[in-house]
């Protein structure tokens, strides 16, 4: 069996090799924040903070445990900062062992091991998500390593040292994501069906729990917060547990399900289900229309709730054990999945691949499981290479910025690589609150949905991320789910459209020509500081300035409360000093003035300030009111 596992490492070279440059992207930036504070504090990586779309962050409600950022924080203590190609060269290593592992598993499982380890390396996350400092890849090879030693150890009549190896890497596991403790469930159920009386493997399928637990005792007892409550906090205080988030993020999965293996493959198994079911998710794909037209999403719709229902078919079915394990594992992951997960990425369901793969390549011929790895593959290899020119992107830009950063105030307006590389060069991420003088500079990102900041602001530099290769997981007008499900379900976008756009912009003075503006009048954009919206929607707080008339004059607010917002009462200040506070006891349109302000002259800054604000998500926007008209009367 040597030369069928040659050919399993050179494939995990072919996926790896070209991309070793990759730039630092996505959420790597939160990784490695943590990673330097483990160089501070070893035992408590996770104690650091970060600004996230201006808001301080505290590290302990990350949704991962801090497996990835020791791993980084090793690399950082070998080689002194971050090197791209070496630390991806290293990261390397967890691709290495899930495809070993795969190995393994799919030598016990399947007649065609080797056609279901391809299957399994071809599928686009595990292409795109490996090539990132991200803990997606890094969990998938300690989770699939924890069930084959489990496996081996079972089938050796509960050898302890195998049990022994499986529950190291189970914990291992647990620090890589809170989800490994579904090995308990998945491992039972193995223990179960083939040596049910052998009390050390049940004690092993414990292990992820036990040790989550234990970290998360040792981090109240050392830092007084349990990091689960700081997350669970953070993820109630965002929105992202609302019931049409949960929704939209339960059926971007099904969707991605179509993709998790090459569509034709999923479609050939999942032709035993009936006839009945098939018209069922027919019908299921055809409302998805109303939805979103694309026959991308409606197809990848119905064709993910076929697969499922021929997975839970086979699983009723109870013919051997095997394949009620496998089932159960696929099943159980992808309701676990949907109850759990709120923002329906692709790379969420990544733990289930294998055991997919395994079946199909049960069911399917040789030749065609050939053909379907080759069209997965190219399908993989083309969203890396736009993943690859993407975030290069954001690399370049820094780096044509570099001399401004280096020797004067810039800020970054932006998360992902853009925030790293322009921080790594001396920029400093930009809380809300901050005001930006005249001459600083703001680097910004549509696509990282940067918030308004104060000052009058000239295009220095701008760059468009783009890529010849007519796929897009994330795009300024795209509808890909394949990320996140905020702006659509489709798996991926066939597309052109720009990635991003990044802009340079420097701070200029700001000078009050208008007593009365507005919004969405052009000439009021210029004396609006901040806290207004393109949209018309404010912050809580909104600051302007106006040109103060000669004459004596009330100062007037125009303004709509909809009603969904929660703002009831509000405070106008003049230079510092409250001149007005009003309550409104319902939605509506409403007009207030001040009593009659002396005639100064001159410009004076205005403030308005509100008592509450909301968050609907997926939009992450504090949202007060909405402001027509702000203005000294005539």
């Amino acid at each position: 069996m040597r030369w069928p596992l040659l050919a399993i490492l050179a494939f995990v070279l072919l996926l790896r090799l070209p991309f070793l440059n990759q730039a630092v992207q996505g959420d790597d930036d939160i990784y490695l924040t943590g990673a330097r504070h483990a160089l501070i504090d070893p035992l408590h990586p996770n104690h650091g903070t970060y600004v996230f779309r201006g808001e301080t962050v505290d590290m302990r409600g990350h949704p991962h445990p801090p497996l990835v950022s020791w791993v980084l924080a090793l690399l950082l203590a070998i080689f002194g900062d971050v090197k791209e190609i070496a630390f991806h060269a290293a990261f390397m290593l967890f691709s290495v062992i899930a495809a070993l592992s795969a190995w393994s598993l799919a030598k016990r499982f399947s007649p065609r091991p080797l056609e279901a380890v391809l299957l399994f390396l071809a599928v686009p996350a595990f292409v795109v998500n490996g090539n990132s400092f991200e803990s997606d890849v890094p969990f998938v090879a300690l989770w699939l390593a924890a069930i084959a030693l489990f496996v081996k150890a079972v089938d050796r009549k509960g050898d302890e040292k195998w049990l022994a190896a499986a529950g190291l890497v189970a914990a291992l596991a647990a620090f890589a994501a809170y989800q490994a403790v579904l090995l308990t469930p998945i491992l039972g159920l193995y223990v179960w069906l083939n040596r049910r009386h052998c009390k050390p493997s049940w004690a092993t399928t414990l292990a992820a729990p036990a040790v989550l637990i234990l970290w998360n005792i040792f981090e109240r007892a050392t830092s007084g917060a349990l990091p689960a409550t700081v997350l669970s906090g953070y993820l109630n205080s965002h929105g992202f547990q609302a019931a049409t988030q949960k929704l939209k993020s339960a059926v971007a999965l099904i969707v991605h399900f179509a993709w998790i293996v090459c569509p034709i493959l999923l479609a050939i198994s999942a032709r035993k289900i009936s006839r009945l079911t098939w018209g069922v998710c027919a019908l299921v794909a055809l409302a998805g229309v109303f939805y979103d037209p694309n026959p991308l999403f409606w197809m990848s719709l119905g064709l993910g709730l076929a697969g499922l229902a021929w997975f839970a078919q086979e699983l009723r079915k109870h013919e051997n054990r095997d394949s009620v394990f496998l089932n159960f594992w696929v099943l159980l992951f992808f309701a676990a999945a949907v109850v759990l997960f709120f923002a329906g990425s692709a790379r969420y369901i990544l733990p289930l691949a294998l055991p997919v793969a395994i079946m199909i390549s049960r069911e399917v011929e040789r030749k065609w499981l050939f053909a379907g790895i080759a069209l997965q593959l190219a399908l993989s290899l083309g969203l890396s290479v736009v993943s690859y020119q993407h975030w290069d992107a954001y690399r370049e830009f820094a780096k044509q910025l570099a001399p401004t950063t280096q020797s004067k105030r810039v800020w970054v307006n932006g998360e992902w690589g853009l925030r790293y590389y322009v921080e790594a060069d001396g920029g400093l991420a930009m809380p809300k609150e901050q005001v930006a003088r005249p001459g600083e500079t703001i680097v910004s990102s549509r696509l990282s949905q940067a918030f308004p900041t104060d000052g009058l602001l000239a295009i220095t530099a701008r760059r468009i991320a783009t890529s010849p290769v007519p796929l897009r997981m994330v795009s300024l007008h795209g509808r890909s789910a394949f990320s996140v499900a905020a702006t659509g379900l489709r798996p991926f976008d066939i597309s052109l459209d720009d990635i991003d756009e990044i802009k340079a912009e420097l701070v200029q003075e700001r000078r009050a020509v208008l007593e009365s503006f507005r919004i969405g009048d052009p000439a009021a954009a210029n004396q609006i500081i901040r806290g207004v919206y393109a949209d018309g929607w404010t912050a809580g707080e909104v600051v302007a300035v106006l040109k103060r008339p000669d004459r004596a004059a009330a100062l007037r607010v125009t303004l709509t409360i909809p009603a969904a917002a929660a703002a009831r009462s509000i405070r106008l200040f003049v230079d510092g000093e409250q001149v007005l506070e009003n309550t409104f006891e319902k939605p509506g349109a409403f007009s207030v003035s001040t009593g009659i302000l002396p005639a100064r002259g001159g410009e004076c800054t205005v403030t308005l300030k509100l008592d509450k604000t909301i968050r609907v998500a997926p939009d992450q926007r504090d949202l007060g009111v909405v402001l027509n008209e702000i203005g000294f009367s005539k």
